[in-house]
């Protein structure tokens, strides 16, 4: 949803500004006389008044029967966080945000952990952030143990500080010098690029390997395909806080929303929606195309390397949230979050 362009007088837009910041605020419908006493507006109270009519004329205000004061609607609620999203496009940001990554090592898990962790308690929403895609891991290294005659232990280290072991049970008993160039073989082919069918398929089906060498690594093969197969990992902080930022009456939002985080196709495809972009983006209501989630907004920001972005981090809550924060944190995560990426990919 956009916001219609040049409808807008610059009276109306700073009045509506003004009365999203109010409501965010405090939560109740905001009134003329709320507006004129509260900031410093060069007009009447009967000319706010009508400036909030034709705001909701325009269908960004919207009139509670029970109150003299009005709320915003999706529309208001977009052209608010378009101002916002453009004022950063040329502000650089500042945040409070308590992430230090330095302590987390090559941990990929523990820093979006962390990173899932500090956003939840500054913004006090449901905080959501996307592992890397797995076709982007890059192997460290390889390790191949012989355990047995006929049995061995298969390590695998990733870029992203994880650690696959897996034991093998082959057909028939192998040397220990065919166990040891096995693993350089390995090292060799693999270490220090991404995994992806077409290296694998290279590596394990190499023409000019032998029958025995050939027959040992397709039955290590499965350790890598099942690792490129693998579910991208999605990490939530705050939830159990959840509940306290809706308004009283919306608790089928918060139950469909956690819904959502028990589908983690539906969750990341709608995260996935926006990883072509740069820029932090916000979706509002309705525009999260689920019915049940019309009170409930999504603020996020893509992270990754300086040629491509792997993951995004989030936070989602009522659409009475205050965007401004919201916004600089998700940033501001976004920027530590790829700066700590960098070092483990390049």
């Amino acid at each position: 949803m956009e916001a219609p362009q040049g409808v807008l007088t610059e009276r109306q837009e700073t009045i509506l500004e003004l009365l999203v910041d109010e409501y965010v605020a405090t939560g109740s419908p905001v009134g003329s006389r709320t507006l004129v006493d509260r900031f410093a507006i060069e007009a009447s109270s009967s000319t706010v008044r009508y400036e909030l009519a034709e705001l909701e004329v325009h269908g960004f205000l919207t009139h509670p029967h029970t109150s003299a004061g009005r709320v915003p609607t999706d529309a208001g609620y977009r052209f608010y966080v378009d101002r916002l999203l453009g004022e950063h496009e040329t502000q650089a940001p500042g945040s409070e945000l308590a992430l230090d990554l330095g302590s987390v090592r090559t941990e990929i898990d523990a820093a979006l952990n962390a990173t899932t962790e500090a956003l939840s308690s500054l913004t006090r929403l449901l905080a959501i952030a996307t592992a890397p895609p797995l076709e982007t891991t890059v192997v460290r290294h390889v390790e191949l143990l012989q355990l047995q005659p006929n049995v061995v232990a298969l390590v695998v280290i990733t870029s992203a500080g994880d650690v696959s072991k897996r034991n093998f049970v082959l057909d028939a008993a192998v040397e220990e010098r065919l166990v040891e160039w096995v693993a350089e073989y390995l090292n060799e082919r693999l270490r220090g690029q991404r995994l992806s069918r077409r290296l694998l398929g290279a590596t394990f089906g190499d023409s000019e390997l032998s029958t025995v060498e050939a027959h040992v690594l397709v039955q290590l093969e499965p350790a890598f395909t099942e690792l490129l197969q693998g579910d991208q990992g999605i990490h939530v902080g705050g939830a159990a806080g959840l509940l306290a930022e809706f308004p009283r009456g919306e608790l089928a939002a918060v139950q469909r929303l956690l819904e959502v985080l028990d589908e983690r196709a539906n969750l990341l495809e709608l995260l996935r929606q926006r990883l072509d972009s740069r820029r932090p983006f916000v979706r509002v209501g309705g525009e999260l195309e689920d019915p049940s989630l019309a009170s409930v907004s999504l603020v996020g920001a893509p992270y990754g390397l300086a040629n491509r972005n792997l993951g995004t981090v989030s936070v989602l809550g009522p659409t009475r949230m205050d965007y401004a924060v919201a916004i600089v944190a998700v940033q501001e995560a976004a920027r530590q979050l790829s700066r700590f990426v960098e070092g483990l990919y390049e």
